[in-house]
């Protein structure tokens, strides 16, 4: 016993400490921790490159920013969500693209550790990086955007969180999201979902301001076409996704201000349909006759003479065993007998009343119900529609 009591102490001394370590240690965790964000200009290559640039440089002006809106608490950053498929979210030169896709696949393509680790990174499989590449349409950021930025380091891929300047060039994919930036050959996917405070590292640039910020929610469905702005003239321009700007089109036809800024959309995604399979029921037997919707209206007998006979069950036509039915029984309880003496009627069997249609009214000869029958008696061809998945039109 006293060996028990002893190891039972220690153990407690162990996790005392442990909790006093995991309260008072110093690794940053957390919705209320300080995060890094890196700053990142449109050309500087960042921590850890992966490649060289691609980007053309002929092709990447910096577009004109739009007002800055009212400054959030000193570190404190509250992104504008914005949809992949927004008009506007970016920009390009009609006819020019903006990265060199192939170049970024010889310099990923010469050193194997380099591109096992960017399709480690990207979620992709090391043997078709080259496809994944040529799938990105080359593009410029419209506004400073928020990414999970990824460098090299020591053979594997680094993570980190990045504030891209707006006029950066990046690949992005079929559901409007960054993918690559141009300037380093670094992987990007989404940020994470920290809402805390950042601390800032890098010289801000002109113009940058925390709450203008702007955060891509992928698209749920694929995009064929993105909608971007001519930044040479602000003129609109329609770019198929994975083109390098050769079949650009020119869109005159849409009439947004290519000056503001993109929607923004709520800071939660709305609740998606529910995609579980609808319960369905056994096959009924080939033998089992059709049914035909009734409403089938009984009346509760009141409690019989002693001795005598229970009520007949009504008459109805026997039917296979496991087919459907689709009869709706309404059971109407009959008023109080004044004489507790008299006995009370037997059950009767009514005739079936058919539901109404549209195309029919309840004509005159309609039997009539009893007077204590429920008035909210149920469709019988009534039925749960289920709700339209979400689309989304691009």
């Amino acid at each position: 016993m006293p060996s028990t009591l002893r190891r039972i102490a220690a153990a407690a001394a162990v996790l005392s400490v442990g909790a006093f370590a995991a309260g008072c240690g110093g690794g940053a965790s957390g919705a209320d921790s300080r995060q890094d964000l890196n700053l990142q200009p449109i050309a500087a290559a960042g921590p850890d490159p992966f490649t060289q640039s691609t980007a053309d440089s002929t092709a990447t002006p910096t577009p004109a920013a739009p007002p800055a809106p009212r400054s959030p608490a000193p570190g404190v950053q509250s992104a504008r969500i914005v949809s992949g498929a927004a008009p506007g979210l970016y920009g390009g030169t009609q006819s020019v693209a903006s990265c060199d896709v192939e170049k970024q696949i010889r310099f990923l393509g010469g050193d194997r550790a380099k591109n096992r680790a960017f399709a480690d990174a990207a979620g992709i499989d090391p043997g078709s990086v080259a496809n994944f590449l040529r799938g990105l349409t080359p593009v410029v950021l419209r506004g400073d955007t928020r990414v999970t930025n990824h460098g090299f380091r020591n053979g594997s891929a680094t993570s980190f969180q990045s504030v891209l300047q707006a006029g950066t060039a990046v690949l992005v994919d079929d559901h409007g999201a960054p993918r690559v930036r141009c300037a380093c050959g670094n992987p990007l996917k989404p940020p994470n979902a920290h809402q805390g405070e950042w601390n800032d590292k890098g010289k801000p640039w002109p113009g940058y301001h925390a709450d203008r910020v702007i955060v891509v929610r992928p698209t749920t469905v694929v995009i064929n076409n993105l909608i971007i702005v001519n930044i040479t003239n602000n003129t609109w321009i329609e770019r198929k996704t994975g083109d390098d700007g050769r079949r650009d089109r020119e869109r005159p036809d849409i009439q947004i201000d290519p000056d503001k800024p993109p929607v923004t959309l709520p800071p939660s995604p709305p609740a998606s349909p529910s995609t579980s399979p609808p319960v369905s029921s056994p096959p009924p037997s080939p033998d089992c006759p059709t049914p035909t919707p009734t409403v089938t209206v009984t009346e509760t007998p009141s409690p019989a003479a002693p001795g005598s006979a229970p009520p007949a069950s009504p008459p109805g036509a026997a039917t296979p065993s496991g087919c459907p039915t689709a009869t709706t029984t309404v059971t109407a309880t009959p008023s109080p007998s004044p004489s507790a003496s008299t006995p009370s009627p037997g059950p009767s069997t009514p005739s079936p009343v058919e539901p109404s249609t549209p195309e029919s009214s309840p004509s005159g000869d309609m039997p009539s119900l009893p007077t204590d029958m429920p008035t909210d008696l149920p469709n019988g061809d009534s039925g749960i529609v289920p709700p339209s998945p979400e689309s989304e039109n691009v």
